[in-house]
């Protein structure tokens, strides 16, 4: 019985931070895991090993500034940077992520039609419908309530990994001694996980969700004058982001593993979508490993399609401060619903003209890759700021993780920008 209610506890101390990483697994970021297993076998799980810090650092600092100020992150970067280019970078955002979301729709349309069959374009169609509707219709509490049990369907990847024979100790040796290599094709390679793993929407959606979270406390003003209670909420803020970020790198780590083992180790090397991953797993692994990979893309894609579209709200929300966040109604908070209707319409309408959704994809980390660097840089500046966090600035430590994950951004975009 104890043990129950210190697993309730858990549960209910997370949040933003689990939410987050769940997120970070969506269709195409399973694609990337995919292509990486399939082309170079257990040698880039070493990769998912690296970024798990630089992930936990950078996430802690978005959360913190979203809960300690009460407000988004792009609310907090016009403090410190000129209006226009926090318009720019925030228009960029919702470019890549509208792009990102028709990558990911079009995925579950197409991993949908593998299981039951009919039309993926009808799928994919019904998808966005219900992406678009949930947010809207759903209460702040219900939306976190569905979203976290939507975490669960991440499941699916560990369950296939079990289900194959794994030689567990060069795992263990290559997921900790990287065997680099000097071929283009493998330096783009730890460009795309880098990219996929740390990636600007992330950090607006968990610092918006922080700062909601904060302004739904009673009388969070005269609390937050409290060392105790804040001290609280940092430890609840790095308990959620850390098993968070383990969370999302380690169903990383399943897929990649899992698409090393079987399509590797069977010369398929050639996988550039999460329908192709799961197609080739079929004949290897078995019906029910394929099943359970094409339905985990459906669910980790409803996750990952509000959260891409909401983190997209926030910001534009945040930078024409209009009211904002999933406990107002829609008649309260029209210009933040509009945004977050529309960027996940646009992006299932893409599927049906003739862009190709890998182009699309392409074209995201692009942008991603283009105004990650900066927002990284900003919020690290705000975070040792003492006028906007005032006594609760970065620690040392986490200056460290945030600046080496700025850092290794930079030289990954330097690298992608080079690798074109």
């Amino acid at each position: 019985m104890r043990l129950f209610r210190r697993g309730r506890q858990l549960a209910h101390m997370l949040g933003p931070g689990l939410i987050t990483g769940a997120a970070d697994d969506d269709p195409s970021g399973l694609a990337t895991y995919s292509q990486a297993g399939a082309q170079f076998g257990a040698g880039m799980l070493w990769t998912l090993a690296f970024t798990t810090p630089l992930m936990v650092g950078i996430q802690m600092v978005s959360a913190r500034i979203g809960w300690i100020t009460g407000q988004g992150l792009a609310a907090n970067v016009c403090r410190v940077m000129p209006r226009w280019l926090a318009v720019s970078l925030v228009l960029l955002l919702v470019l890549a992520n509208t792009l990102n979301i028709a990558a990911d729709v079009a995925a579950m349309g197409e991993a949908l039609q593998l299981v039951v069959g009919g039309p993926e374009h009808g799928h994919a169609l019904l998808f966005g419908v219900l992406c678009a509707g949930l947010p809207v219709l759903l209460s702040y509490e219900a939306m976190v309530r569905v979203l976290k049990w939507l975490t669960l369907a991440l499941l699916s990847y560990v369950a296939v990994v079990f289900m194959l024979h794994v030689d567990w100790g060069p795992v263990l040796v290559n997921t900790l001694l990287p065997r680099l290599q000097s071929d283009g094709a493998y330096w783009q390679m730890i460009v795309a996980v880098l990219g996929t793993t740390i990636s600007p929407y992330l950090f607006f959606w968990q610092a918006a969700q922080e700062a909601e979270q904060r302004q739904r406390t009673p009388d969070p003003e005269d609390l937050a004058r409290h060392p105790r209670f804040v001290r609280e909420h940092l430890y609840r803020i790095k308990l959620d982001t850390v098993i968070g970020m383990l969370f999302s790198n380690g169903i990383a780590f399943c897929v990649m593993l899992a698409t090393a083992i079987t399509l590797h180790q069977h010369g398929l090397t050639d996988i550039q979508t999460s329908r192709q991953a799961a197609e080739a797993l079929r004949p290897i692994a078995g019906d029910f490993a394929f099943t359970l990979f094409a339905l985990g893309i459906v669910g980790t894609g409803m996750l990952a399609v509000p959260v891409l579209a909401g983190s997209a709200a926030y910001a534009v929300a945040d930078v024409f401060q209009w009211r904002s966040g999933m406990d107002h109604a829609l008649g309260e908070a029209k210009g933040f619903y509009g945004v977050l209707v529309a960027a996940t319409i646009a992006g299932t309408l893409v599927d049906f003209t003739s862009l190709d959704p890998i182009k699309a994809l392409v074209w995201s980390a692009i942008v991603n890759g283009v105004i990650a660097v900066p927002i990284m840089a900003v919020m690290m500046r705000m975070g040792s700021d003492v006028r906007i966090l005032g006594d609760y600035t970065l620690t040392r430590r986490h200056r460290l993780l945030g600046w080496l994950a700025t850092s290794a951004m930079g030289a990954a975009v330097v690298a992608m920008l080079a690798t074109l």
